[in-house]
């Protein structure tokens, strides 16, 4: 017997509509920071490469690649700077999502964590292709930037955008709910870079303060992410990838707690 074209349709899982929610952000996303703008991808490529090029002429005054052990600066920075700036980009992202997609919230299937999660997984894919396109060029101009080991930069990569989702998902609550975070938060971005080993290495500075430092998780993915361009890299004293990731699982459960716990504040706020 044919089915009844009137039947009612089965309730989806709560999984389906999730996805479906995610897919319709995703491409919402997608479209705005690509298209809104007609020289979005101009921009979205060509900024870190200027920055790279300013930094490299920085460079040419410190002579800080006179204090890097068994790789090129040139490629230690470009790693060091991308890696860093997928971290910044997760937090600074992810601390707009909530505010700027209010409207959404009227829909009771989106909540406030999804434009979290939407915007931190599109801004992976975005760097992860500006960072090919640096690999590329970097290639092209003689420079060492082919991985020795590739499955350790990916898993690096991986690890530093799992750190940037899990500070995207604590300061989209923190700022929402106290605005004051957010200026903190970008206040601090720079100083950040600095004590992260971005620009310059961290092994020239004394023991007692690199113990310090490296309570910061962000240098562990970065001279994870190194050591995987360079197989005789010599990392920084203390660097630890299990450190790193109970740091990144405690935050984004953190993250996911507050969601929880201030859903209904972050809806009407």
């Amino acid at each position: 017997m044919a089915e009844n074209p009137t039947k009612a349709l089965g309730a989806r899982t709560p999984w389906q509509v999730t996805r479906s929610v995610w897919y319709a952000m995703f491409m919402r996303e997608a479209i705005s920071r690509t298209m809104a703008d007609r020289m979005g991808w101009f921009w979205m490529i060509f900024e870190p490469v200027a920055f790279v090029g300013i930094m490299i002429g920085v460079r040419s005054f410190i002579r800080g690649d006179r204090l890097i052990m068994n790789a090129e600066f040139i490629p230690w920075l470009i790693a060091g700077l991308m890696g860093f700036t997928l971290v910044r980009e997760g937090m600074m992202r992810g601390m707009g999502a909530v505010d700027s997609n209010k409207a959404l919230f009227a829909y009771r299937q989106v909540q406030p964590v999804d434009p979290v999660i939407v915007r931190n997984f599109l801004e992976g894919m975005l760097r992860s292709l500006v960072f090919l396109i640096l690999i590329v060029g970097a290639l092209m101009l003689g420079q060492d930037m082919y991985p020795d080991n590739t499955i350790r930069v990916m898993a690096a990569w991986f690890s530093l955008w799992s750190l940037g989702l899990g500070l995207g998902l604590f300061t989209s609550v923190a700022a929402s709910l106290v605005p004051e975070v957010g200026k903190v938060i970008r206040m601090l971005s720079l100083p950040l870079m600095l004590l992260s080993g971005v620009i310059l290495p961290l092994n020239s500075l004394p023991h007692w303060l690199l113990e310090y430092l490296m309570l910061n998780p962000i240098p562990h993915g970065l001279e994870t992410l190194r050591l995987g361009f360079f197989d005789n890299y010599h990392v920084v004293p203390g660097t630890s990838m299990l450190y790193f990731w109970l740091f990144t699982f405690s935050l984004i459960a953190l993250g996911l707690v507050m969601h929880l716990r201030f859903i209904d504040r972050l809806k009407a706020s």
